[in-house]
């Protein structure tokens, strides 16, 4: 889902009450209003000008909103852990003894600029010393296991046609740029960029030692190589169609799809054993790299595994390598400055130990209370789609008979794990932070290598519980809330009414998740999670006309001069905010809150529950990052995942007195009516 859900941090206003003083809170959504604007005009600005007005975004973030204020919060309560860890007698081989040791060597720069290059001169002698394209590959795979992947993508996780087995798959991959159309599109933005691009693996390079002239060829050489990778990828409306993703082989079938790459060396120095087939996204991008390894000079393939194994390294190297990475980064974020150093450790310790720390978190920060609310307003919801499936006119009784099943099936996990993975293993200590970024990779590859050929954990979480985000997962299905998504900075849970709840929390998070069950792709699983058609092909035409009016009201929008939403490739997740917004109204509609009808702050229930789901987007975005995301994300801008699925909302008309010939108005022909 990639969503941040929140609620404003509110300034702390005194009001006098009762003949004496007291601290109050402004309105949680009230206060972010700008009045000036008609909400028929732009719905977005009228719900979040206020506060947008009023809050430039910093030198160091690429975005600054709500999301932002609730990952500042969170950073500070991580830290906080690592520091404590720091400073306690820790039992050796303990969580809090690994977080202390990680957080100790990340902070102690004074060794990390000392040191060098001298943590990975082991791994650069092992590429200098490549002389074979078998030799290749095996470095290719080794440096995989510690979190440097380059040539192609590959990993475990479940069959998509048989949910209860875990296989191994093989997917594109290997580009340095953000996305393929990076390497192609002609304007003057991303021309910079690949010019851009060279600039940086030139300084990588000499960085490393490598002569100012033999630097610059290299990096040439490198853009002409992931251009031709980039030329077999597919784009990435073309990635969301499960089936044609979707390529089972036997592992003998491999040598045909790409003889140059011996498979039977390869896959067990990736750790991949007792395996007899592999599932390949794109046979052709394969095809084209068997191909490329033959024709591209070993020194060119040397210098691009050097490359990106010191850009991949970079956070952990002395400080002047992470200085050239932001400074080419920026040119996606748009941030003016970096991070300080705790903030990117923070980041940096989340991505090898996150869920370690998760189990600490929630035992400080996360409220049964609040959980019991959430799994409540599940079971609402649910029950919201079974409803709306029963209305339906275009879908067949067959059909719906499965969609109810699939519905039934739909498994919640809320909060955080039952149960912790035991990291008794992962090798944390006080040689380098190196070193303990490189094991912390080493166990999490291992960890899901060693899922092959053993039953699969369907009560696993692929998310930390501090993580503010949420998924679906079409092969468990299930949804997953962690305990991170229901933060609301300034505001404790039970201070927030049941508008505003239904809203950001019902429809934006809880709401939307359910309703992946049944967007483009998500459809296409039954309730075990299998990927096989359960539709009937009338059902199934029905479905794709509604959502072709979707593609088409998405395609309009244009963010950025020159630059439109990818109808296509962002369908599963508007289809999803639609049924969020729609499910969680009808699950509203049942509350007290709505049937006693009294205004808070001047506002009504139902014009609270849109303001509610509004909050949950507020903020605003540098033009760098949204230019990138237009490129590379399947979700829309933020703006228009308000004002595009508000459009198609009957209630919204009527709650906000929309009338013809106002912007946010849409003929009823043209609004979106799929569930």
């Amino acid at each position: 889902m990639n969503k941040i859900i929140t609620a404003f941090a509110a300034l702390l206003l005194l009001n006098a009450c009762n003949e004496k003083e007291k601290i109050s809170k402004p309105d949680v959504v009230a206060v972010n209003l700008d009045t000036t604007v008609n909400p028929a005009n732009d719905f977005f600005d009228y719900a979040n000008g206020g506060w947008i007005k009023n809050n430039p975004i910093p030198g160091e973030q690429s975005a600054w909103g709500i999301a932002n204020l609730v990952i500042e919060e969170n950073q500070k309560r991580l830290r906080e852990i690592s520091e404590k860890a720091t400073s306690t007698d820790a039992t050796a081989g303990s969580n809090d003894q690994k977080i202390g040791d990680f957080w100790k060597m990340a902070m102690d720069t004074q060794k990390i600029e000392k040191e060098g290059l001298t943590p990975i001169k082991p791994l650069l002698d092992k590429i200098a010393a490549i002389n074979d394209q078998q030799n290749l590959l095996n470095t290719v795979a080794y440096l995989k296991k510690i979190g440097s992947s380059t040539l192609f993508s590959d990993y475990v996780g479940q069959d998509a046609k048989n949910s209860d087995l875990i296989a191994y798959q093989l997917y594109q991959g290997g580009l340095g740029l953000p996305e393929r159309e990076y390497y192609f599109k002609t304007d003057s933005t991303t021309i910079d960029i690949r010019n851009k691009y060279v600039e940086y693996i030139t300084k990588i390079l000499s960085m490393s030692g490598e002569s100012a002239n033999k630097a610059l060829q290299s990096a040439k050489n490198i853009l002409q190589l992931e251009t031709k990778l980039a030329s077999a990828s597919r784009k990435i409306e073309d990635l969301r169609d499960p089936y044609k993703n979707y390529n089972k082989m036997s592992i003998a079938d491999l040598d045909k799809l790409s003889a140059n790459i011996s498979w039977k060396s390869y896959l067990p120095e990736i750790g991949v054993r007792s395996v007899d087939s592999v599932i390949v996204g794109q046979p052709e991008f394969f095809t084209t790299l068997n191909t490329l390894l033959k024709s591209i000079p070993m020194d060119d393939w040397k210098a691009y595994v050097k490359f990106n194994l010191i850009s991949d390294y970079a956070a952990v190297l002395p400080d002047a390598y992470g200085v050239e990475a932001f400074n080419f980064n920026k040119l996606f974020s748009g941030a003016k400055q970096r991070k300080p150093r705790w903030k990117r450790m923070i980041q940096l310790e989340e991505d090898a130990m996150g869920e370690m720390l998760g189990q600490l978190y929630v035992k400080e920060f996360f409220n049964e209370t609040a959980k019991k609310r959430y799994t409540v307003m599940v079971d609402a919801i649910k029950e919201a789609l079974k409803e709306r499936i029963g209305k339906l006119t275009w879908m067949s009784d067959s059909t719906k008979q499965k969609a109810y099943t699939k519905l039934a099936s739909i498994k919640s996990k809320v909060g955080y794990p039952d149960k912790w993975k035991d990291f008794s293993s992962m090798n944390i200590g006080r040689e380098s932070l190196v070193k303990n970024y490189m094991n912390s990779r080493q166990w999490w590859h291992e960890y899901e290598y060693n899922k092959l050929g053993k039953p699969v954990n369907r009560d696993e979480w692929e998310m930390y519980p501090q993580t503010y985000n949420a998924y679906y997962n079409p092969s468990n299905n299930e949804i997953v809330l962690p305990a991170g998504i229901f933060t609301i900075p300034g505001y404790r849970d039970e201070e927030v009414d049941d508008a505003v709840v239904y809203g950001y929390g019902g429809a934006s998070t809880i709401g939307h998740e359910i309703t992946h069950g049944f967007d483009d792709q998500g459809r296409q699983f039954d309730e075990k999670g299998n990927l096989f058609s359960w539709w009937t092909k009338s059902d199934e035409e029905a479905f794709q006309k509604r959502a072709d009016v979707m593609v088409n009201q998405f395609n309009e929008f244009e963010p950025v001069k020159g630059y439109h939403i990818n109808g296509k490739a962002t369908l599963g997740e508007n289809i999803a905010d639609l049924g969020g917004i729609l499910l969680g109204m009808e699950a509203f509609k049942k509350t007290q809150q709505y049937k006693e009808n009294k205004d808070i702050a001047g506002l009504s229930p139902m014009k609270r529950y849109f303001l509610g789901y509004a909050l949950g987007w507020l903020g605003h975005m540098r033009e760098e990052q949204l230019k990138n995301r237009l490129l590379t994300d399947v979700h829309s801008p933020a703006k228009y995942r308000v004002n595009g699925p508000f459009a198609d909302v009957d209630e919204f008309y009527s709650t906000f007195n929309i009338k013809p010939g106002t912007p946010m108005f849409r003929t009823d022909s043209l609004r979106v009516k799929i569930w």
